[in-house]
């Protein structure tokens, strides 16, 4: 499986697929450092092209500390987002 980071182009027009429960650490540990923003609805975002397919992770709305989230949104074109982010992540799940 191959990942890399995907552009904020590539990632343009993604929704939202689904969620994982992991800890800021784990989502580090696995992808790097994610992107930061100072926005009111998404802090902390990790683009992802995983075998081809855009995956986002990202912070909705949180309140709390960013490094202290544990609830994720997962961000895609189509429901293969989720799968592909199962295979790393095992807590990841579909939306609908």
């Amino acid at each position: 499986m191959k990942i890399s980071k995907a552009t904020r182009r590539q990632v343009n027009g993604t929704s939202l697929q689904g969620y994982v429960t992991a800890t800021y650490a784990d989502l580090v540990k696995k992808f790097g450092k994610p992107a930061v923003f100072e926005g009111d609805k998404v802090r902390a975002e990790w683009m992802l092209d995983i075998d081809g397919t855009i995956v986002t992770i990202y912070d909705w709305k949180e309140t709390i500390d960013v490094r202290n989230v544990t609830d994720w949104h997962i961000g895609g074109n189509g429901a293969s987002a989720v799968l592909l982010l199962s295979q790393i992540l095992p807590n990841a799940r579909k939306a609908f």
